[in-house]
């Protein structure tokens, strides 16, 4: 699978579960390119449409590698590009063929913008039932805040869940990740793909209308069944469990490793691994409510073991008890690791880096190398012959 040449008159050859496939993505920066990228890297034919002179936001957006934004590269690999004025006669009937013909759809302008354009839902819909059409928004397309613009930090802020990352007492933190981007992306991935095997079925398309709001809020899981559940709104406890313990990290000698003991058989094979058996009979620790209940206690009495020894050493000795751990990696141990490696999880994508698909289909490739991002208009001239 490569790019295509301006010259070339044929579409490119994929190949995944998904060939066969044309995907119009008229999404910009990270969500929708996100899952138009995973559609791509799959197997589908994506034709992006980007903005004349400019393109894509997200071209400007660092870290940059040889003068190429790794940003823009990292989601919008193996797609094709073509610069299109929507507010041109001439490039809208371009743009409105190939979402004709398309399989997907995908956007992720403010609703009522690609209405207004000819080229909302409804509209397709009408002349092509099959198509399967994704719209990608902030607030999702009803209720009072459809209409505010959002960036992923504003969704976060909103979400909840940002109140309830950090320390206990501390002021509220933003995940270190675009997790309402990258979420809402991974939802339209499922939507579309699940939309497709319905068609299969039914014969008709849809239109999916998903919310970065939506997607953090889902993701909000013990904090907020906490609050279903009791009413109380639930405050940052760090990095312990909303409902499990011991499920935190714990400071050894050296540094400090995460120690996940979620039920009463892992908690009893934990304290003896560590030397504290008397723990398994004590009654603040009886159960995982109990023991929820005390676990600032129960961490301390863990934390004064751990830190006679090197996290290295008490990783092997809870390893060969079957306790769940792991170090606390950084960034540079975990893509540099070699189970990384194997796994395939750092590719080449036009001479740039960038992470692997972690989507593991057997009788299909999972190159290391994979198709460029294309350059502004790349495909164009092909792209206009084959849909104007």
């Amino acid at each position: 699978m490569g790019s295509v040449s301006t010259s070339d008159r044929n579409p490119p050859v994929t190949h995944g579960p998904l060939s066969g496939l044309l995907v119009a993505d008229f999404s910009r920066v990270l969500a929708g390119p996100f899952a138009a990228m995973m559609l791509a890297d799959l197997g589908a034919r994506v034709v992006k449409v980007e903005r004349p002179g400019s393109g894509d936001d997200s071209r400007g957006y660092g870290p940059f590698l040889d003068g190429r934004s790794l940003y823009f590269a990292r989601v919008n690999r193996g797609k094709q590009s073509v610069a299109l004025d929507l507010k041109d006669p001439a490039d809208l009937a371009v743009a409105r063929s190939l979402a004709l013909r398309a399989d997907v759809v995908v956007e992720n302008y403010r609703p009522g913008v690609m209405d207004r354009l000819g080229l909302g839902a409804p509209a397709l819909l009408a002349e092509n039932p099959r198509l399967v059409y994704c719209s990608i928004s902030g607030f999702g397309h009803t209720g009072p805040w459809s209409q505010r613009p959002a960036y992923d930090a504003v969704v976060q802020a909103m979400s909840g869940i940002m109140t309830i990352t950090g320390e206990q007492g501390g002021v509220p933190v933003k995940p270190g990740i675009p997790v309402a981007d990258l979420s809402a992306g991974l939802y339209a991935f499922g939507g579309i793909t699940s939309a497709l095997l319905g068609r299969a079925t039914t014969g008709r398309g849809t239109h999916l209308d998903i919310a970065m709001y939506d997607a953090t809020v889902s993701l909000l899981e013990g904090a907020g069944l906490s609050f279903l559940a009791t009413g109380e709104d639930p405050a940052a406890i760090g990095n312990a469990h909303f409902s499990i313990a011991p499920f935190d990290t714990f400071g050894c000698r050296d540094r400090d490793i995460t120690i996940c003991a979620a039920n009463d058989g892992l908690f009893v094979t934990m304290v003896r691994a560590l030397g504290l058996p008397r723990l398994a009979d004590d009654p603040r620790f009886a159960t995982n409510t109990a023991r929820h209940a005390e676990r600032t206690a129960l961490k301390s009495e863990v934390e004064a073991v751990l830190r006679t020894a090197d996290a290295d050493h008490w990783l092997d000795v809870l390893d060969l008890a079957g306790v769940p751990c792991g170090p606390l990696s950084s960034v540079a141990e975990a893509m540099g690791s070699e189970q990384a490696r194997v796994r395939r999880m750092v590719v080449d994508s036009g001479g740039l880096p960038g992470p692997g698909n972690p989507v593991k289909a057997s009788g299909y490739d999972d190159p290391l190398v994979r198709p460029p991002a294309p350059a502004l208009d790349e495909h164009g001239d092909a792209v206009r012959r084959e849909f104007g």
